[in-house]
This record gives C-alpha cells, sequence and structure tokens, in this order.
C-alpha cells in the first residue's frame, strides 16, 4: 500500500509541477489544443500538486487523514472518464501524438485504479 500512495504521489506531483511551471512546453509537446494555453493549465497543474501533498500526508504520517487509496481511486477514475471523453470528442488534442499520449495516459490512471482496489 505505501508503494502505491509513493508512486501516486510521485506521478501527481511531476505532473503538477510541470504544468505549473511550463504549461506552455508541455502543451506544445503533448500537441493540446492552442486553446488550452493560458490560465487553466496553471490551476490543474496547482490542483495536481494539492493532491500529491494530501497523498503524501496519507502515506508519510501515521494516523494522518490525509488523502487515501480510495481518494485516489475517485481521481483517477473521474479523471480517466474526463480525459477519454474528451479524446473521443476530439477535442482533447490537435495531433496524432497528442491522442496516443492522452490514451496512454487513460490506460495508466484505470491500471493504478485497478491495482490500488486491489490493495484498499
Amino acid at each position: 500500500m505505501q508503494q502505491l500512495l509513493w508512486f501516486e504521489t510521485v506521478l501527481k506531483l511531476s505532473g503538477g509541477l510541470a504544468l505549473a511551471l511550463a504549461p506552455l512546453t508541455i502543451i506544445a509537446l503533448l500537441g493540446l489544443p492552442a486553446a488550452s494555453r493560458g490560465f487553466w493549465p496553471r490551476v490543474v497543474g496547482a490542483m495536481l500538486v494539492g493532491i500529491a501533498a494530501a497523498t503524501y500526508i496519507e502515506g508519510a504520517l501515521p494516523g494522518s487523514r490525509g488523502l487515501g487509496l480510495a481518494g485516489c481511486v475517485i481521481v483517477n477514475l473521474i479523471s480517466a472518464g474526463m480525459i477519454a471523453a474528451l479524446v473521443t470528442l476530439r477535442s482533447a488534442a490537435e495531433t496524432r501524438r497528442g491522442t496516443a499520449v492522452l490514451w496512454l495516459l487513460v490506460v495508466l490512471l484505470i491500471v493504478l485504479s485497478l491495482f490500488e482496489i486491489a490493495h484498499a
């Protein structure tokens, strides 16, 4: 269980910091739509950093009330569902590379959720 919480923390923190600190670079690398440039990628990055902090607290402090595995499963499945819906509707990425990266993220989030459900 601890390894899954640490993996969650690293995954969310790395993505969140990347979006918060260099959103234009990340958007260009992933081939995401130009309309996603601006304020929102930084907000999403900040939310991911917050989720990572809550997960870290749960994994690092015994008896804490941070975001546990059950909360991570919900966040991951809702995120995967929304990304999959946007990719399916062709409003999430402008390039094949962007579409492939987003589908890979959907698969990663679902697989991670399945591991977390097995350990919860």
